[in-house]
């Protein structure tokens, strides 16, 4: 039982509805390669922050926790529980423990840093937050872009370490909150993985990535699944190589997914066949 799957059976059993926590679900653009819900799942349990927002706007884990925090209250105001269901590490920890404040960036030094990504890639900007930030070089998520960007940014406007930002102070939260990871032995994982992006070829996500190509640079297409079909339509990658590369990301983004949750000793991990019956008993 995959992710949505689980969360709609655990909302149904709970008579509530569900909050996504996913950063690329939000974008009414992206729908194949962002593992959607269906119509048919959507229309079985509510959910918020599925199809809210157009690729051009930025959104950010601290829109999410405000916008989450106020859908909570209404889903509260009707019902005792809600589901929040998604991968997206960060988002979940806005919702639950709040965000740290880091200090405005200056647009010209986030430009310079966009304009080294776009041409470097990864690399380059993996060199760079070695050589300027080797505290989160060491610690941080050094395979997500986004993640060595902002701590670039940060670097390079403040002369301090992003990581010098966190307070560990968690806020607190009005309601109860409960973690429940699913997992999976990593050979069916893969598995999944594969059926998975299969799945996503046969249903057209070459095509709606054509359709995005007017958007390619923006932060919401920077994503596995988007650029390496973007690398081939612009020929860098045969269509096999870049449905390799899917597949080879997305283990890869899977693993750094289980790394970030493994950390938190609060969630309760269950094998994502296990049938989630115990969970709403309690």
């Amino acid at each position: 039982m995959g992710k949505t799957a689980a969360a709609i059976r655990l909302a149904k059993g709970l008579h509530t509805k569900i909050i996504s926590a996913d950063s690329r679900q939000c974008f009414r653009e992206l729908t194949i390669g962002s593992a959607k819900p269906s119509e048919e799942e959507l229309r079985a349990v509510p959910h918020y922050f599925i199809n809210s927002h157009s690729i051009p706007e930025p959104v950010t884990a601290a829109l999410f926790e405000e916008l989450a925090l106020a859908w909570s209250s209404e889903i509260f105001r009707e019902r005792d529980h809600l589901v929040m269901v998604g991968g997206t590490g960060l988002y979940i920890q806005a919702f639950c423990e709040g965000l740290d404040a880091i200090p405005v960036i200056d647009p010209a030094i986030r430009e310079a840093v966009r304009s080294g990504f776009e041409q470097g890639g990864i690399g380059w900007l993996q060199a760079q937050v070695q050589e300027a930030d080797q505290e989160f070089y060491t610690e941080g998520e050094i395979h997500n872009p986004h993640r060595l960007m902002r701590a670039l940014e940060v670097k390079r406007s403040t002369g301090r370490s992003i990581l010098s930002f966190r307070s560990h102070q968690k806020k607190q939260r009005p309601f109860r909150i409960r973690k429940i990871g699913l997992q999976l032995p990593k050979e069916e994982l893969h598995r999944r993985i594969h059926e998975r992006v299969d799945h996503m070829m046969a249903a057209g996500l070459l095509e709606e990535v054509k359709s995005l190509l007017p958007y390619k640079n923006l932060n919401a297409l920077r994503t596995v699944g988007y650029s390496e079909l973007f690398d081939h339509l612009e020929g860098r990658l045969s269509l096999s190589a870049a449905v390799e590369e899917i597949k080879k990301n997305t283990r890869r983004y899977a693993k750094r997914q289980m790394t970030w949750f493994r950390k938190d000793p609060s969630i309760e991990w269950t094998d994502a066949e296990d049938d989630l019956k115990k969970i709403t008993e309690d």
